[in-house]
């Protein structure tokens, strides 16, 4: 499947960058960026078995776990996630880090599909209370690549650290250029 998933990609034209250093870490959160399509999540999919990365687990809202389809998600590495509650989503996410020993999720910064002014900051603090660093990942359409940069590790300064991130996806073509992070 590894190999299928490496042809489709090749036969696409997407490139994969980076992603042989996530074998060092065991435990992250992968933030993918820009978030701008429907299509972003079998890229994503792809993408995944291509690099080999089974492991890493997503979350989405609760609705794409319900009959017919929700089966799909689960089998897929899906966690639900009831977005109208506040129920205190980043610590049981942290509990989830804290109870395995190797665990990964990928998640939105932009949190939506649509234009935003800011990032969710949720997966920052899920990294935080965790202890455990944040890696980037940029779904780059105008160069057809996928790029893993280096870890971030929060400080003290979290508004800084947001602010260094929110930089780090600025002027990346996504699906759809109109929601791009400006």
């Amino acid at each position: 499947m590894k190999l299928f998933a490496q042809f489709v990609l090749r036969l696409l034209g997407w490139n994969l960058i980076g992603h042989e250093k996530l074998v060092n870490y065991k435990k992250y959160i992968l933030i993918v960026g820009p978030h701008t399509s429907n299509w972003d999540f079998p890229l994503g999919i792809l993408i995944r078995k291509a690099a080999g990365l089974d492991y890493v687990k997503f979350i989405g809202k609760d609705s794409l776990f319900k009959p017919p389809i929700g089966w799909l998600f689960k089998s897929l590495g899906g966690y639900p996630v009831d977005r109208s509650k506040h129920n205190n989503q980043v610590q049981s996410l942290i509990e989830l880090f804290n109870q395995n020993e190797k665990f990964a999720i990928v998640m939105s910064p932009e949190g939506t599909r649509k234009k935003v002014e800011r990032f969710k900051t949720g997966f920052y603090y899920i990294a935080k209370g965790a202890k455990i660093p944040i890696i980037p990942c940029i779904f780059d359409y105008s160069l057809r690549e996928c790029r893993y940069l280096d870890p971030i590790y929060c400080s003290e300064n979290s508004e800084l650290d947001i602010l260094k991130i929110e930089n780090i996806f600025k002027g990346i073509q996504g699906k759809n250029p109109k929601y791009n992070f400006d």
